[in-house]
């Protein structure tokens, strides 16, 4: 396995914004696989920070199961929006930039997000086609857009009693609710919005479930291709809910929420089946 460190520099990124690319080995002459497809970690932190816990662990799950894996730093608190969505349109475009040299196919990237990594994901698969975005890249907009997202336990509404308020005012750096509800995720969905895979806990009393219903909701109402799971226990943040992201106090295990790593990626056999291509149990 490879690992590669890209800092980025988008307009109004931080000085520590980078990315970090867990790139398998791919022998041509030895294995039937040819190139793999990647996904794009996008962790959580209320737009304050990069959680570790919702990074590499996850990492670990998608690599042994032979997919690419990038995992983004992006720029949090000061930084502002669009800052860390640029970054994510850079890493997509980085991707395509080196598919030959990694071994990657560049019809198949995935994003995946935690929490407000899940907002930050969900901002690329409602807004990929949006012209400000091509734009500041200085792209065409298809070059961004990811073939699926993974939405786990995300911060999507902005609505009262529902969103998590911390994220959205690091997000935009104000308190003024009237200028979160742009990027209230479930308003952005429209019928070229990407298929959505997303799981949440009914117990999450940080981020809640609601969240994940209005979004699932919105993707219904508009046709896109949506898989949604909800399980009864597990608090917030819990990333892969297994042993690598226990917590020092112990917390961050929860065994019934384990399977979400397994139920993605066969999600994207799904959707990679849909569209033609190799399927996961093919790697």
């Amino acid at each position: 396995m490879i690992l590669k460190t890209i800092n980025l520099k988008e307009h109004g990124s931080l000085p520590d914004a980078h990315v970090v690319f867990y790139i398998l080995d791919t022998p041509g002459e030895k294995l039937h696989i040819q190139s793999r497809p990647f996904v794009i970690l996008c962790p959580g932190g209320g737009y304050e920070r990069t959680s570790f816990r919702e990074g590499e662990p996850i990492a670990m799950q998608f690599l042994r199961r032979g997919y690419h894996v990038a995992v983004l730093r992006y720029s949090t608190a000061p930084a502002v929006f669009p800052a860390a969505l640029l970054e994510l349109g850079r890493t997509v475009l980085l991707i395509r930039a080196h598919a030959e040299e990694w071994k990657a196919d560049p019809s198949q990237i995935f994003v995946q997000g935690c929490s407000a990594g899940g907002h930050l994901a969900g901002c690329l698969g409602t807004m990929w086609d949006e012209p400000f975005l091509a734009e500041a890249l200085q792209t065409e907009p298809n070059l961004l857009r990811p073939e699926g997202m993974i939405l786990c336990y995300p911060v999507i509404s902005s609505v009262r009693g529902t969103a998590h308020k911390d994220s959205f005012r690091a997000l935009l750096g104000t308190d003024r609710e009237e200028a979160w509800e742009p990027l209230s995720l479930e308003k952005r969905v429209k019928e070229t919005t990407v298929p959505a895979f997303l799981w949440h806990t009914f117990a999450d009393g940080t981020v809640p479930v609601e969240n994940s219903l209005v979004m699932a909701q919105a993707l219904h109402c508009a046709r896109v291709r949506t898989e949604l799971h909800v399980f009864q226990e597990g608090v917030h943040g819990l990333g892969a809910a297994d042993e690598l992201s226990r917590r020092q106090d112990g917390s961050g295990v929860e065994p019934e929420c384990q399977c979400w790593t397994k139920l993605a990626c066969r999600w994207m056999e799904q959707i990679r089946r849909q569209d033609g291509f190799l399927t996961t149990t093919e790697l």
